[in-house]
């Protein structure tokens, strides 16, 4: 059980490394023509032809509630990437935070909730300790209540957005690595855990549905039946095999949002994990190239896949996140020194 879900968390690292690049983009037409030859991994260009971060703004009440840092100065400009500075291989803040996350895990022996607050508070306020321009809503939500004085448990908001899965491979990950597996306090455990920032109904029933679902695979059972007994309030493996004969674009774009909003992300998500389930490399490039929100799907996409099939070693050893993942933990998760952008 430990074996598939440590590879789990590393799909879905894989996943989002392999769609940051093309993050957000909703044209995939101009997808197809910024990056014409799409590969894991792909190091980010300017201009992002379908960036609207220019409509984007976020002013800190106080110090507090600075996250941005240094990147503030391009929020309101045309055609800025949301990961300019990421380098081909890295990963975006969601889910520089999840191996965060599996880090303290081991560090602490186990998940505690308050302590897990206080280290992504220090870790935001942080200037340097990530390079991405843009954070989520939820990420600007919490901190702005944070700095008006109320109490971090209590700082999340009712927020939709699948990013809300970003960190439940590594959770699952974690609690392997330092408990006896007790599923019905793991699947608590992740709805605990999400709620901390995601206080809507859809975000707790996808994180506990995908929990469940890596869970399962983790004890040996196959997708399918999987699927049939977890994801009934979404669809089945019946209409993922109707969907298979189209392609991916007109199920995830056209007929499924390729955007965030749940449930329809998760539903997406899981057709392609469901249609690739073979199929790693296919499956990661494929979500990456249906555009969209392709890097917060990759927690669905790359955790199912990574614990159904072997990851090529060079995308592991390419992944920037690779080094900093350790079977103890790391001591120290706030480096002393921001990182460069070189």
């Amino acid at each position: 059980m430990k074996e598939t879900l440590h590879q789990a968390f590393l799909g879905s690292l894989v996943a989002d490394a392999a769609a940051m690049p093309v993050h957000w983009y909703y044209d995939v037409q101009s997808l197809d023509r910024d990056y014409p030859d799409l590969a894991v991994y792909t190091a980010p260009k300017n201009p992002h032809s379908g960036s609207i971060l220019w409509r984007s703004s976020y002013k800190p009440r106080n110090q507090q509630a600075d996250i941005l840092h240094d990147q503030a100065r391009y929020w309101g400009k045309r055609g800025v990437h949301y990961h300019q500075f990421l380098e081909a291989g890295e990963n975006t803040v969601n889910y520089r935070l999840a191996v965060e996350l599996h880090e303290s895990i081991l560090r602490n022996g186990g998940y505690d909730p308050t302590e897990w607050l206080q280290t992504y508070i220090k870790l935001m306020q942080t200037p340097g300790w990530h390079r991405d321009t843009y954070v989520e809503e939820y990420h600007r939500a919490f901190f702005d209540r944070l700095a008006s004085g109320i109490a971090p448990e209590n700082c999340g908001i009712d927020d939709l957005h699948i990013g809300a899965l970003a960190t439940v491979p590594a959770l699952l990950a974690g609690l392997s690595k330092v408990e006896s597996p007790d599923p019905e306090r793991w699947v608590h455990i992740v709805s605990q855990h999400v709620n901390l920032t995601h206080q809507n109904a859809h975000a707790l029933k996808a994180s506990e549905a995908l929990a469940q679902i890596l869970i399962d695979l983790a004890h040996g059972l196959e997708l399918d039946s999987v699927l049939e007994n977890r994801t009934s309030a979404w669809k089945s493996p019946k209409q993922f095999k109707a969907w298979s004969d189209f392609e991916d674009r007109t199920i995830v774009g056209r007929h499924l949002t390729p955007a965030c909003y749940l449930p329809d992300s998760f539903t997406a998500s899981l057709f392609l994990a469901w249609k690739y389930s073979d199929d790693f490399k296919a499956g990661i490039l494929s979500n990456a190239l249906c555009g969209g929100d392709n890097c917060h799907r990759g927690a669905v996409v790359g955790s199912i896949l990574g614990g159904l099939n072997d990851i090529p070693s060079d995308w592991i050893t390419s992944l920037k996140s690779t080094y900093r993942i350790s079977k103890k933990g790391n001591p120290n998760p706030v480096p002393t020194q921001p990182l460069s952008d070189s």
